[in-house]
């Protein structure tokens, strides 16, 4: 019987052709084939049956696959085992042909791609799960429903070009909250003692636990909110004076050891990875967002060297547990081995027992360099891959023995405490150690042992410190955290969590810095919209019961258009739907409440607020004349923009002399002003109203309608330049620039001095030097300007575009598709099509669905530019005699 097997990606198809004989033809769909349009809601608000599209580019894909299928008895259909792959299957069974009850179609699951679990997936072959395909159809309906009709009423009451989303507002919720608890913060100092203390000469620290009977405060011990110890403490909170005064009382008392106690604890190794957990991890040991980690754990699996990576479940099945105790008796030896095999219960309820978690496929159990020798295996694929090996083999071995030591000593009425700790037995911490990559080292340096002490033995002091400290505000989100405060509030599933932190991003709502998720004033007005008029979608404990809802939905128990109907329409004891909320919200919400983020202060008695202006957010305090506003800087968290910041840009703004003269060529005022990225120089226009002038028209005003004033004139202050060391001539000098210094000798054009975003610079034709910190860009001269040209470049940007990889050809004309580096950054050509990457996206990691999703996310927008319509098929015609009219009727 000959077999047509279908999968997702071609390096799916290559591994599993290695495994498969002859009978076999393995084809890739190359990620989804159909789904809703890329314009319209494609969603029937009635029936909520979807408008299923060919996706762009995919139609030569079904072409060969139905001629495939032509030519075999029977279609596998081997798509991932999660409801996405599902969904996969069943939109490709479709276009070739299947029915419900039709036959010539199987379906085959595996979560490995290893030849063993390819084979018993063949003898197990079994039917499409409709329960799992309408369940993600549910959620994509749900999630364009929201979004489509959602992402107007923001354009209209808060700026154009925002959006939300079912999963992602609230998610923005979270890292929202957690800034509102940094602004609300109100930190507190408080001062401590430790004793550096030694006998029989060793030295060990100890720190200040009690004075008089008194505990001593720590910082655990303050409220974050007031900055004074929290209610009922009797703690005593030790200044600066009276640590001092302690200090310099117990410098000459005798220190004697009054307490010793030892004791013994046993830690278990974690359970295997999750996708939530692999992903957590990733992000603090191998610094890689959560896109970037599922992209290498998805070419790990589809080369058949990990399971599937796509999971809540922390499940190992027999064979597995079998292959990595032999596997830690050959490494590590036997008395590593717990005692008998490890099992780990899944603590989520919706988790697929059926899954595994994530390992290494196969019973070798290879280690990274192992792997790296036989598969080229390098770089961050060759790390992350150690680092699921390494938990792997960890669930197996023996639990870790640490012995604690805790040492109480006095002098006179103050009690000091000294803690250490020795690893007894490293059991599992031989192999895995949370948080690094050299579980040696980190073994090594786990350890910390105290002296050996009895109680009653006199000490010697060395040294008593008074040290001061100041209590910190909550911690902000990292993509580890955010993904932990996820899982945990069922907010999205395993698949989900990496689009959900790359859209609140790219959508700008969240700007990303040293690891940290910063959300911005524009991401805390979103949020607050929807806590007042959509306060559903953003409550953690209603997304996580949607989830839940989806999940049943999967299990059929739950029918999928009764759900949405329900949602959308409401009714009975839920009150109205999401519609009717969504016409209420377009007629209560004010679009300058929804614009305004007040803030938690006045200045004189006036509050002040960031209102969100159609380019940039600024600040705004009083009303009628005596209404001030002023810039925010570039980048700036909310929870920074503190009363005290506040008063000095309004200060720098209104109170500073802005005028340094007027320009004797065209007798326009020169100002000095400071705006969103700094200072800088201005001729003409008015301060107050940044920079437009008054009155005028212009060539090409319509008429009856008021032109906008010319733009004028400006030139930042070079960062080496004191603002207050600005004069009128410098002022001119700046707004004058780029200058000429003189002709090239060789080509007869000019070489200029300039200014720009990146800083100063000398510049001939296309070719460009930055100037050095010892260089003044208003005096330099010709010759050290040639000087400069002459010395070769070091790193900058490249003079012309360069090919960072090719991807593949593009299916629809084979012509190739290529990544390229060019003047602002890599970006995926195919063609006359160019399509930015994001700032997060690593250029070699994008494989042909992603280019494929990119070029076609730029067609459309060029189309969108250009009047045209985007192109993706549509295969219902129910919709096309409306756009015939319209298009008539125009």
């Amino acid at each position: 019987m000959s077999s047509l097997v279908i999968v997702e990606s071609p390096a799916k198809a290559r591994t599993l052709e290695r495994y498969l004989g002859k009978g076999y033809k393995v084809l890739a769909s190359v990620g989804h084939v159909r789904d809703l349009p890329v314009s319209g809601l494609g969603v029937d608000k009635e029936s909520f049956e979807p408008e299923w599209v060919t996706v762009t580019g995919k139609g030569p894909v079904l072409k060969q696959l139905r001629a495939a299928a032509g030519r075999v008895d029977q279609v596998l259909l081997a798509t991932d085992p999660d409801r996405e792959g599902e969904a996969i299957a069943y939109h490709v069974a479709e276009e070739l042909g299947w029915r419900p009850g039709a036959g010539g179609f199987r379906r085959i699951r595996f979560n490995e791609i290893t030849k063993t679990a390819v084979r018993t997936a063949l003898e197990e072959q079994g039917d499409l799960d409709l329960n799992r395909v309408w369940a993600q159809q549910a959620r994509r309906i749900l999630d364009r429903l929201v979004g489509y009709e959602l992402s107007p009423l923001l354009w209209k009451k808060i700026r154009p070009g925002l959006s939300a989303g079912r999963v992602q507002s609230a998610a923005l919720r979270l890292l929202v909250e957690r800034e509102r608890e940094r602004a609300a913060f109100k930190g507190a100092g408080y001062w401590s003692l430790r004793a550096v203390l030694t006998t029989a000469g060793a030295e060990f620290a100890a720190d200040l636990v009690e004075v008089g009977g008194r505990k001593v405060a720590a910082g655990r011990d303050f409220d974050q909110n007031t900055g004074k110890l929290k209610p009922r403490s009797r703690k005593l909170v030790l200044d600066g004076e009276a640590a001092e005064t302690l200090k310099e009382r117990l410098e000459n008392q005798a220190f004697r050891v009054t307490g010793v106690q030892h004791r013994e604890s046993r830690t278990s190794p974690p359970p295997p990875y999750t996708t939530a957990t692999l992903q957590q991890e990733a992000n603090r040991r191998l610094r890689l967002p959560a896109r970037e980690t599922m992209r290498l754990a998805q070419d790990l699996y589809q080369a058949g060297l990990i399971t599937y990576m796509r999971t809540d479940s922390t499940h190992l099945s027999n064979e597995a547990i079998s292959a990595v105790r032999k596997r830690v008796t050959s490494l590590y030896g036997a008395d590593h081995l717990s005692a008998r095999p490890r099992v780990y219960k899944t603590k989520s309820a919706a988790a697929q027992q059926a899954h595994e978690a994530i390992r290494p496929a196969g019973p070798g159990m290879q280690t990274a360099d192992e792997l790296a020798a036989r598969h080229r295996v390098s770089g961050p694929k060759k790390r992350l891959y150690e680092m699921i090996w390494r938990r792997t083999v960890a669930t197996q071995m023996a639990s870790s023995l640490t012995r604690r030591t805790t040492v109480l000593t006095t002098a006179s009425d103050a009690m000091f405490m000294a803690e250490g700790k020795v690893i007894v037995r490293p059991g599992y911490l031989r192999a895995y150690v949370e948080g690094t990559a050299d579980p040696a080292a980190a073994l090594a340096g786990m350890a910390d042992p105290l002296p050996p002490l009895g109680e009653g033995d006199e000490l010697g002091l060395r040294e008593l410190l008074a040290r001061e400290h100041e209590t910190i505000p909550p911690p902000r989100y990292t993509e580890a955290t955010l993904v932990k405060a996820l899982e945990q509030r069922g907010i999205g599933r395993p698949s989900t969590y990496a689009s959900i932190i790359s859209t609140i991003v790219s959508r700008g709502y969240v700007d990303k810095e040293k690891q940290q998720l910063i959300p911005n004033f524009v991401g805390v007005a979103v949020t607050r919209l929807m806590e007042l008029y959509f306060s559903d979608l953003v409550d953690t404990r209603f997304t996580a019961q949607m989830e839940q809802d989806l999940d049943r939905i999967a299990a059929g128990s739950v029918d999928w258009r009764e759900y949405l109907r329900e949602f959308y329409g409401g009714g009975g004891e839920n009150g109205p739907g999401f519609e009717g909320k969504l016409e209420a919200g377009l007629e209560r919400i004010d679009p300058r409440e929804a614009s305004t983020v007040e803030l938690p202060f006045d200045l004189q008695g006036d509050q002040v607020s960031v209102r969100i202006g159609r380019r940039d957010p600024y600040m705004e305090c009083g009303e009628g004349e005596s209404r001030r506003t002023a810039s925010i800087p570039d980048g700036l968290a909310p929870a920074d923009l503190t009363a005290g910041l506040a008063e000095k840009l309004f200060r720098e703004k209104y109170d500073a002399p802005s005028e340094l003269g007027t320009d004797p060529a065209t007798g326009e005022t020169v100002r000095l002003l400071n705006g969103r990225y700094g200072w800088y120089v201005q001729l003409g226009g008015d301060q107050a109203r940044s920079g437009q002038s008054g009155a005028g028209t212009t060539r090409n005003a319509k008429p009856g309608k008021a032109a906008k004033p010319p733009k004028p004139k400006r030139s930042s202050l070079p960062k080496n330049m004191d603002p207050r060391s600005v004069t009128l001539e410098s002022a001119l000098a700046l707004l004058s620039l780029p200058r000429t210094l003189g002709q090239h000798p060789e080509t007869g054009k000019p070489v200029k001095a300039g200014l720009s975003r990146f800083g100063p610079f000398v510049s001939h034709e296309r070719d460009f030097r930055s100037l050095k910190e010892q260089d003044d860009l208003l005096t330099i001269g010709f010759d050290r300007a040639m000087e400069l040209l002459s010395q070769p470049k070091r790193g900058g940007r490249r003079t012309s575009n360069t090919v960072i990889c090719e991807v593949g050809p593009h299916p629809d004309d084979g012509e190739p598709i290529r990544v390229m580096n060019g003047r602002y950054g890599p970006y995926v050509q195919h063609g006359k099509v160019n399509a930015s990457l994001g700032r997060e996206e690593d250029p070699r990691g994008v494989d042909l669905p992603r280019a494929l999703e990119l070029i076609q996310e730029r067609k459309v927008r060029m189309a969108a530019r250009g009047g045209g319509r985007g192109g993706a098929r549509r295969t219902k015609t129910r919709r096309a005699p409306r756009r015939t009219a319209r298009r008539t009727a125009k």
